[in-house]
């Protein structure tokens, strides 16, 4: 099933809260690189066996969200130009 979007196509509704999307420029190649990392991440934080390990694991998490355009400034009040250096920079942390 596909979650409904707002008009805007900006957020996903789900159970009635608004959720960002992903930036729509983000070119395949690199939506499923930031993917990747953020399904290890999330993995990481699930079997993570001390405290510190998990505010790593959810520090890559955060990486792998604002290179997706989730999290931080929003992709639509971004210049096209800061939208890739967000992306490039996010990977370059995330090691690939």
């Amino acid at each position: 099933m596909t979650p409904e979007r707002t008009p805007d196509g900006r957020y996903v509704v789900v159970d009635g809260r608004r959720w960002r999307t992903a930036d729509p420029a983000l070119p395949d190649d690199v939506r499923a690189r930031l993917l990747h990392h953020l399904g290890v991440a999330r993995s990481a934080v699930r079997s993570a066996p001390d405290d510190a390990a998990v505010a790593a694991a959810r520090a890559r998490v955060q990486l792998a969200k604002t290179g997706l355009g989730e999290r931080g400034t929003a992709w639509w009040e971004q210049s096209d130009a800061e939208r890739r250096d967000r992306w490039e920079t996010a990977l370059r942390a995330l090691g690939g």
